[in-house]
């Protein structure tokens, strides 16, 4: 995926028949998301690594722009061993920071989720065991993961089909254009928007990054 402009979109893989359904009902059911594959286009379906790699690509992406994540993302994940936690700890932080563009502060992040991980005070074996809130707070016990990591991690590598990080900007601002809002909600005004959209709510959120991504005519569909 290139934030070339001229380089063809990512080609991503359809969305499962419960994601399609899910979709479908969406538009049907409330105007926000009526017409939005119509004008982007099909809606991509991002998939992302479970476990430590993903939740480190969700690290990258932490208050930057999402073009700016896939390029950190590239350069972290080209390092040697950087994908696993034994991997990670074992490179000199400063040339995780240097080489792969990560902020002092995402470094440490990144060996404190390796850390977790190696003594298993995260037990990501028992995620997809644990409902949604539940998850969310297992994995923002390690510093440096707060709710919108999670919830994207889950998004995206768990495929959870009714987690909304409404804490994310991209979110906020296409649910303001698509609603006629005169501004954007924060993050408690999004999640009480976004009620009416469960069980749906994480299928509403690609719905609502891929018209963001077409709207404002950013280079690549990788929404986070």
């Amino acid at each position: 995926m290139s934030p070339s402009l001229a380089s063809p979109p990512p080609s991503f893989p359809h969305p499962p028949d419960w994601a399609r359904t899910a979709a479908d009902a969406l538009a049907r059911r409330h105007a926000a998301f009526a017409g939005i594959e119509d004008r982007a286009g099909p809606l991509p379906w991002p998939v992302r690594d479970r476990g430590f790699p993903g939740l480190l690509r969700a690290i990258c992406a932490q208050l930057v722009s999402n073009e700016a994540a896939f390029a950190i993302w590239k350069r972290v994940s080209a390092l040697p061993g950087a994908t696993t936690p034994e991997g990670f700890l074992a490179l000199p932080a400063e040339r995780v920071g240097i080489d792969g563009g990560l902020t002092r502060q995402k470094v440490q992040h990144g060996r404190a989720l390796a850390a977790a991980i190696l003594d298993g005070s995260l037990r990501l074996d028992a995620l997809d065991a644990m409902e949604d809130e539940a998850a969310i707070a297992h994995l923002c016990t390690v510093r440096g993961i707060g709710r919108w990591t999670a919830e994207v991690h889950l998004l995206f590598a768990h495929q959870r089909p009714d987690v909304f990080p409404s804490g994310d900007l991209a979110l906020q601002a296409a649910a303001a254009h698509r609603l006629g809002l005169p501004a954007r909600p924060d993050a408690k005004a999004m999640a009480w928007i976004a009620r009416d959209w469960a069980p749906h709510r994480a299928v509403a959120a690609r719905l609502l990054w891929h018209h963001w991504l077409h709207h404002t005519k950013r280079a690549t569909l990788d929404p986070a």
